[in-house]
């Protein structure tokens, strides 16, 4: 995965406190073409602007002031509100800065800060689709790259499980472990066919498939990933 498409969830801790005015201190990394941009939704609109530097600096480099964004928070008992978001430029994590903070009373305040903890941005899987029949677009990950999988591949859903129907590229799998379950062919002629259970869509699935085409069986590690058409 490309650096510049990386997503990261990360925390901004401040060295001295403001009170009710960070949710948290979490926010988005984002890495794009190189730089990083650091958002964080405050937990009211109390602090107006934002400048990278000393408080004593500000007034002279308007220019420079971060104007913030509105962005609309939920909280733990349901509610919400529009509260002041920022996008901060980062030039390094886990290392302190200085951040001056202007309040609506019109002083700025300085703050060392710094993002810390950043972790990589989970991607939550698709929903189960209803219960029926479906086509889904499959990807295969591994072995040698010389088999491949028919795709589009059936897809049932039956009692909120989904099981997939695997044709291979050969007619040498013997079988296929999925979970730690063993699945047999379903067939006893043409290419290599199975139906396997399938977790989640949209997400890597890790299979094990044995092969006797070669002068002995042979298990190789697989992954596939579902996707609706």
């Amino acid at each position: 995965m490309r650096l510049d498409k990386y997503l990261k969830v990360s925390r901004l801790i401040k060295r001295r406190t403001v009170a009710n005015e960070a949710c948290d201190g979490k926010g988005t990394l984002t890495v794009e073409n190189g730089q990083m941009t650091f958002h964080v939704s405050l937990a009211s609109t109390h602090i107006v602007n934002l400048y990278l530097g000393k408080a004593s600096d500000a007034a002279d480099h308007e220019a420079d002031w971060l104007e913030p964004t509105t962005d609309t928070v939920t909280y733990s008992d349901g509610t919400s509100e529009e509260v002041y978001g920022f996008d901060i430029p980062v030039t390094a994590v886990d290392t302190d800065f200085d951040l001056a903070i202007l309040g609506t009373k019109g002083k700025w305040y300085d703050h060392i800060v710094s993002v810390r903890n950043a972790e990589p941005k989970t991607e939550q899987a698709v929903e189960t689709p209803a219960d029926g029949a479906y086509t889904a677009a499959v990807v295969l990950e591994g072995g040698s790259g010389r088999a491949t999988v028919e795709s589009p591949a059936a897809l049932t859903v039956a009692e909120g499980k989904m099981t997939a129907t695997i044709v291979w590229s050969s007619p040498n799998y013997d079988y296929m472990i999925v979970d730690g379950e063993k699945y047999l062919p379903t067939n006893t002629e043409g290419n290599s066919t199975f139906e396997i259970p399938v977790a989640a869509l949209g997400t890597p699935l890790a299979v094990t498939a044995d092969t006797v085409a070669m002068s002995k069986p042979h298990e190789i590690e697989y992954t596939l990933t579902f996707t609706l058409e």
